[in-house]
């Protein structure tokens, strides 16, 4: 089994959510793997700016999540993926989305409508705590 380590943002700006909407039509939260010598904070951080051109404030760690995939290129092996996740701020609403890793929308959403446009559950999961988070932190 191949293992392979991401990061990732939960961006908030106000009230909304940054999304990301792939070519097959799923909206999905910016992430992507970590590079040599990179550490999940810096990743995550690239990550979000390459594909969405938001320049967003790393607040705090959110944790991480696991899961197995079949790759079209693995033939036959499966790949063991830890994304590790940071609540992050942005300060403006402007975005774009990186058309050549498939992304064909970028865009803040309502915290009231976020949840029901995410593909998989344990981002929804994610987003969850990012708002509870974000929540707290705004006391």
């Amino acid at each position: 089994m191949r293992y392979e380590t991401s990061a990732g943002g939960v961006v908030i700006c106000g009230n909304a959510v940054l999304l990301l909407k792939k070519y097959n039509g799923d909206w999905v939260l910016p992430k992507g793997k970590v590079e040599k010598k990179e550490t999940i904070r810096e990743a995550a951080y690239r990550e979000v700016y390459e594909e969405s051109l938001v320049k967003a404030e790393i607040i705090k760690y959110l944790g991480s999540i696991h899961y197995v995939y079949q790759a079209s290129w693995a033939k036959n092996e499966k790949i063991y993926k830890t994304v590790h996740w940071f609540l992050m701020k942005s300060k403006v609403l402007r975005c774009s989305p990186l058309k050549k890793e498939g992304f064909i929308d970028a865009r803040f959403v309502h915290r009231d409508r976020v949840l029901e446009m995410v593909k998989y559950s344990d981002e929804q999961k994610m987003i969850l705590k990012a708002l509870l988070n974000d929540i707290e932190t705004t006391k």
